[in-house]
């Protein structure tokens, strides 16, 4: 065996480390290219993998109609929701997200959030009150951050959308997202879970339209999406939720969740209402 110098080996564990650092946070150096399964494009925002999902040709005139998506994790949107995301594209809107990693909707999830969507809006002529879409744990992303922000959401969408930190992920998992000990998250849950928010929504009149299966364990339907609109009925504004109950299916890649034309559309009319003066 030949003898590296001293030197040469702090080098190559140097390397090492900067790569698993920059593997783990989700952003390799000079990569921002995150794999998209439709037209588009990659950048990075505050250092994190971004992408736009762009329409071609029918394009809307004034500020571009956008769903803003989540969870935009390595892999996602992936190809079971391809044939969602073509129809929306098709209809003239684009659909956009940023990964902030297993942020649960935590303050600094939020922050990014932020960040991305004033990319959008200031520097790439993209409308003031896109259409948010959450499948799973995106549901946590997107809940939070429209209860902070209802003047620039026009409508919230989820397919098996979680809501409710105590599901998914539990407590003990989502503590350490919020700088937060399991203790100090549970008796914060009050302004910090996003079903306990959901009165800001309602308050707004922001219509949410939601699939999700009756046999779900991993997200249960009832303290998600069933107490989401459960909340909205108790507040008189039943007229602004709709709640898709498929029977007989789980937290899965039926593809009923990603080709359910009720959401679709939903999706695009509220992204072009937020598009309108």
């Amino acid at each position: 065996m030949i003898n590296k110098p001293a030197w040469i080996s702090r080098v190559i564990v140097w390397a090492g480390l900067l790569t698993w650092s920059s593997w783990q946070s989700g952003v390799m150096a000079d990569e921002p290219i995150k794999k998209l399964i439709l037209p588009g494009e990659a950048f990075l925002v505050e250092g994190r993998p971004s992408f736009i999902f762009t329409p071609r040709g029918n394009l809307l005139p004034g500020p571009r109609p956008w769903v803003f998506y989540a969870p935009t994790l390595e892999g996602y949107p992936d190809d079971h929701e391809k044939w969602m995301h073509e129809q929306i594209l098709n209809a003239g809107v684009a659909v956009a997200g940023i990964d902030v990693g297993e942020g649960y909707g935590s303050p600094q999830g939020r922050r990014l959030f932020t960040a991305f969507y004033e990319e959008m809006t200031k520097k790439r002529g993209y409308a003031a009150r896109p259409c948010l879409l959450g499948r799973s744990r995106g549901g946590l992303w997107v809940t939070s951050w429209a209860c902070e922000n209802t003047d620039k959401v026009s409508g919230i969408a989820g397919i098996y959308p979680v809501f409710d930190l105590r599901t998914y992920p539990g407590i003990a998992n989502a503590a350490p997202a919020y700088d937060m000990t399991p203790e100090q998250l549970e008796s914060k849950l009050a302004v910090l879970n996003p079903i306990e928010q959901v009165p800001k929504l309602v308050a707004a009149r922001i219509p949410a339209f939601f699939i999700h299966g009756d046999e779900d364990t991993v997200v249960p339907l009832k303290e998600n999406s069933a107490e989401f609109a459960a909340r909205y009925r108790s507040a008189k504004a039943e007229d602004a939720v709709t709640l898709v109950v498929v029977k007989g299916q789980g937290h899965n890649f039926w593809e009923g969740f990603f080709q359910c034309q009720g959401l679709v559309n939903f999706t695009i009319t509220c992204a072009k209402d937020g598009a309108k003066p």
